[in-house]
């Protein structure tokens, strides 16, 4: 195990160097300037889209843009932003979070891109369902000659969707249900084999249905619980954006200095959490927002892009603060031993948790004897929206290799992959902690590599995101119908 593990350490660290960190960041941030910041500055506008009544003749789709943003969301709110929020600190040190904060915001303008492409260049499949994301917009975008591209997005798509949608996921449920109420793994595996097989079977209808009342009841309840352990720890809220600001810069602990290893390596993580949690640049979402009831491109592309507010700005960074205002990560596993001791060893300090029990050990922290299932409870209906989220991620990566004829075979393997992936936490290793950071660096580098071929389209394609923008924007028709306030413009 250890051996595979290092190996994996090495893919991560080739996967996730400077080019990738620069790219994602430079992708972002470049549309930011070309979309003239409204990525940032429509977000009020865009919640009004959300929800704002659709009168007339029923639009192209399968899912209201609501439901389409949900199903996105389910797939991104997950472990993520509660196992991966919590090893992002433990690894990369508080400062992690802020460079999940940067990802997030050039983020919005990657996805606002994302959802346009995703509506623009999608198709009709056999089945006469809406069907688009990075392989549609890469080959009706950029015509034949990028074809190898686009496939080479859909076999990352298929790959990764069975780690970073598939295994992560029903392993933390797992671990969480065993770890917690000692739930035998191999009864959970069958339960949660049958309930994802219930939904992904019913297409993206079912799974936009379940999502759309999940995922904002879940949230809810997490978002409740976490501010009131921080309302309970607010004395300590400054404090904690000190930790996040200084270990952005690579000061790790009290009276040390500027350390670039340090400040590299909260950097690595916090973008590598930071897209694993809101997915901008990966590519997955804007294959539900093509399935959406919308047929204009840049509406859903401003919807699109809430859900990096929503899942990084405004969840991670919750439990985020919950971690670092509880106390319960002492100041050595703060400073840069701690730190280095998960890397080398795979084990964690002593006094010391990561993952799921840091976050469920700061929620116990003030909501003592219930705090802790709280997380376990959000943790595993997370993770389970986002496996029926990713499921459909996966199915139409497949169906774009090998035709329509092969989503039933991709789900029924799927639903074994799950079990398998639950099931193996039933075997004793006694590597727990190696375990699971293994399953971390696995996503981590598949996450990436879907990534690359994404953002290498929508860099090519940004021209036609401008124009779309300009000319939905510049339009006095829209203000004169009242879809602009005059503040909004």
């Amino acid at each position: 195990m250890e051996t595979f593990a290092a190996l994996m350490e090495s893919l991560n660290n080739l996967v996730w160097g400077k080019a990738m960190m620069g790219l994602l960041l430079g992708v972002g941030l470049f549309l930011t300037i070309g979309l003239r910041f409204i990525s940032l500055t429509k977000i009020k506008y865009g919640f009004r889209q959300l929800f704002k009544k659709r009168s007339g003749n029923a639009e192209e789709g399968d899912v209201s843009p609501f439901a389409a943003l949900m199903t996105a969301l389910s797939s991104t709110v997950g472990t993520g932003n509660i196992a991966g929020v919590a090893a992002a600190i433990a690894i990369g040190g508080p400062g992690a979070v802020f460079w999940m904060w940067v990802t997030a915001i050039l983020g919005t303008a990657t996805k606002f891109a994302e959802g346009v492409l995703a509506v623009r260049y999608r198709e009709i499949d056999a089945n006469g369902n809406r069907v688009g994301g990075p392989m549609y917009y890469i080959k009706n975008g950029l015509g034949p000659k990028w074809l190898w591209l686009a496939g080479a997005f859909a076999f990352f798509g298929v790959i990764g969707s069975l780690s970073t949608g598939n295994a992560v996921q029903a392993n933390s449920i797992a671990d969480a249900l065993k770890s917690e109420y000692n739930f035998d793994p191999r009864i959970v595996a069958i339960v949660l084999s049958i309930l994802v097989s219930a939904v992904i079977f019913g297409g993206i209808k079912r799974i936009g249905a379940v999502a759309s009342k999940l995922v904002p009841f879940m949230a809810i309840i997490y978002l409740t619980a976490a501010l009131i352990v921080i309302a309970a720890n607010i004395s300590a809220v400054p404090a904690a954006f000190g930790l996040i600001f200084k270990g952005a810069i690579g000061m790790q602990g009290a009276g040390t200095g500027i350390t670039i290893g340090l400040m590299m390596l909260a950097m690595k993580k916090g973008i590598a959490r930071g897209l694993f949690s809101n997915e901008a640049g990966q590519g997955s979402a804007p294959i539900a927002h093509a399935a959406a009831q919308n047929n204009d491109p840049v509406n859903q592309g401003i919807i699109a892009m809430l859900g990096t507010i929503i899942d990084t700005l405004i969840i991670c960074t919750i439990t985020a603060l919950v971690i670092l205002t509880s106390g319960v990560m002492t100041a050595d596993c703060l400073a840069t031993p701690g730190i280095l001791s998960i890397l080398e060893t795979g084990t964690t300090p002593a006094g010391c948790e990561t993952g799921v029990p840091l976050t469920a050990a700061a929620f116990d922290s003030t909501l003592v004897g219930f705090g802790a299932d709280i997380v376990t409870i959000c943790l595993c209906i997370f993770a389970f929206t986002t496996i029926i989220g990713w499921s459909y991620y996966g199915e139409r990566c497949s169906a774009f290799l090998f035709k329509e004829k092969s989503i039933p075979i991709f789900r029924g393997f799927w639903v074994l992959a799950v079990f398998a992936s639950t099931y193996a936490m039933s075997f004793e290793t006694g590597e727990d902690n190696l375990v699971v950071n293994t399953f971390w660096l696995i996503a981590d580098s598949l996450t990436g590599l879907m990534a690359a071929p994404n953002l290498i389209a929508l860099i090519l394609l940004s021209p036609v995101v401008f124009k779309l923008a300009r000319d939905y924007f510049d339009k006095e028709k829209i203000a004169n119908d009242g879809l602009i306030d005059q503040d909004d413009m």
